[in-house]
């Protein structure tokens, strides 16, 4: 099912003419079919790992990744690297794509993204929904 949500959303993109994936236009279609995928959590080293790897690989088109834990108002802004305009891969990931935590600490995530033109996306997340281990 996801593979057809996103394969419908390349071709929406596609038909709209720009193919990069760096604009609004081509990411916030494809983030609203992949909410679940937003974040993860994943332990190591008694640490809990907190993962925005899928949203770090769309962020060409995204303004701001806010997020906030366990009932927090998701007000912790995401230090996102900039989009590699200048390579072929302008998504590319190069920084890590995560944020430590201690161990046990994260029972929920809440995550805003908010778009070029202000448009926002919210969801909350469960730690058991989005458990790596």
């Amino acid at each position: 099912m996801l593979k057809r949500l996103i394969c419908a959303a390349l071709v929406m993109a596609g038909s709209a003419g720009a193919q990069n994936f760096t604009t609004q236009a081509e990411v916030q279609p494809i983030l609203e079919m992949t909410r679940a995928n937003w974040v993860a959590v994943g332990t190591q080293g008694g640490a809990d790992l907190l993962y925005f790897t899928h949203l770090l690989a769309w962020r060409c088109g995204v303004a701001e990744i806010r997020y906030g834990l366990n009932g927090d108002a998701p007000e912790k802004v995401l230090a996102m690297e900039p989009c590699h305009h200048d390579s072929n891969t302008p998504n590319a990931i190069r920084d890590l794509p995560f944020v430590t935590y201690p161990a046990g600490s994260i029972e929920e995530v809440t995550v805003e993204l908010v778009y070029p033109d202000g448009a926002t996306q919210r969801e909350s997340f469960a730690r058991a929904a989005i458990r790596l281990d």
